[in-house]
């Protein structure tokens, strides 16, 4: 039991690099399916658009897929086109782009993948440059090769040039050579950066180490214990609700947070080290709000909320 227990939390502590490791095998494998059974370069005038759009349409798709899948950008954009003061509030109208290139960042993680590994493998490449009408890239790709090279190169692909077979796997290796080597680049660029940037946002941390670490502990805490009690609220209410309707009686007062609550707990946090409050709704509980006692079923605030959390 001891050792489930140890290997359990081991895995919790490791879960970013587990993800990571998982999404670049699914990266791998959607590369070579696509490779084996949809790619099929068509050796003609249009295989630098059939080889271009393989090579990118993949990681736009996504690109898309991780803004659409954050949770952080649905908190930042909904209700912003109603009040603009979601997202540009007074005194830290900067806080926005901040989040925003957190968010950017988080999402260039699968399409940076995608493009690394097709590019590694070459295929994508190969088909797309193949097809390359520019005499100055057919100067470079074909230096030293015979002269149907400038005309055939679209075929190689496909091995039905006239050059000898010596020729046409000697610029297919070349221009996987090419491709491999842009990959790596790709990944060695994006490991520096993402290095340059962790950097750069610890040294303009505003906590201790220790500090940084009991945040992520709380932020975690808090977002599991949430999501628990949007079930426990939900089921309780839709439950009173149910038995009013077909008992045909009027509800008793069910205490829920109110609008200006339920408001101030959904904007950005920034943190502020003359009032250490780790989240929004712990911002919110700290301060409070007025009670309104005009309203029947939204008297209560998150205070209540939060002590049942």
């Amino acid at each position: 039991m001891d050792a489930f227990n140890g290997i359990l939390k081991f895995v919790l502590h490791q879960k970013t690099v587990i993800g990571y490791s998982f999404l670049a095998l699914l990266t791998l494998g959607s590369e070579r399916l696509f490779s084996l059974v949809a790619f099929k370069c068509p050796c003609s005038t249009e295989n630098v658009v059939y080889g271009l759009v393989f090579l990118f349409a993949p990681a736009w798709v996504l690109l898309i897929l991780g803004f659409f899948l954050n949770n952080r950008s649905w908190k930042l954009f909904t209700g912003c086109c109603v009040n603009p003061r979601k997202i540009f509030p007074r005194g830290n109208s900067c806080h926005f782009f901040y989040v925003l290139g957190q968010i950017t960042l988080s999402s260039l993680v699968a399409p940076i993948m995608w493009l690394s590994v097709a590019l590694l493998n070459g295929t994508f490449y190969e088909c797309a440059m193949s097809g390359t009408k520019s005499s100055r890239l057919l100067g470079l790709i074909c230096k030293d090769k015979p002269k149907e090279c400038w005309e055939e190169l679209h075929k190689v692909s496909c091995g039905k040039t006239s050059m000898t077979a010596m020729d046409s796997e000697e610029l297919k290796l070349s221009l996987q050579a090419q491709s491999q080597i842009l990959g790596w680049c790709l990944i060695c660029s994006a490991s520096f950066f993402s290095l340059l940037t962790t950097c750069y946002t610890r040294c303009r941390s505003k906590v201790s180490y220790l500090q940084l670490n009991f945040w992520k502990t709380y932020a975690q805490k808090e977002k599991e214990q949430l999501e628990n009690t949007f079930l426990d609220y939900a089921n309780r209410l839709s439950e009173r609700n149910l038995k009013c309707f077909f008992e045909n009686r009027r509800p008793e007062v069910f205490p829920m947070p109110t609008f200006a609550a339920w408001e101030a707990a959904s904007a950005l946090h920034s943190f502020n080290q003359s009032q250490q409050h780790y989240s929004t709704l712990h911002r919110v509980v700290e301060d409070g709000l007025e009670f309104n006692p005009e309203e029947d079923e939204t008297t209560m605030v998150l205070v209540g909320s939060a002590h049942k959390m």
